[in-house]
């Protein structure tokens, strides 16, 4: 039987330069951030950090990428995808959102973002 264990970070809170129009690349926004790891448990019960996903180790490679400014949240998603599979070889699956709590839209009422799913 195979077993799966999840990892998550839920609504992390960052203030970010991310978007298409000089305005944000200036002042920022505030993005709140979701995470969802599936990785391959060892065999038997877990009892040491270095037979999980460290989400320390997960929460620094989200806030390292949410630092670089980028024109789109979906470039952002991806490359933090990409960084987690790299960082964590027993990760088979991941879902992340990136919501813009203020987008710039005139008369807006309401959040914006992207939601990106990979699994190898």
């Amino acid at each position: 039987m195979r077993a799966v264990m999840t990892i998550q970070l839920n609504q992390l809170r960052f203030i970010a330069k991310h978007g298409l129009y000089a305005e944000e690349l200036k002042t920022g926004n505030e993005f709140e951030v979701s995470l969802s790891v599936d990785h391959i448990p060892v065999e038997g019960i877990i009892t040491d950090l270095s037979a999980t996903v460290n989400y320390v180790k997960l929460y620094e490679l989200v806030k390292g990428r949410m630092q670089q400014p980028s024109a789109l949240l979906e470039t952002v998603a991806m490359e933090i995808t990409e960084a987690i599979f790299a960082a964590f070889p027993s990760v088979t699956k991941t879902e992340l959102s990136i919501t813009k709590l203020h987008p710039p839209i005139v008369a807006f009422t309401g959040n914006v973002g992207v939601k990106y799913c990979k699994e190898v």
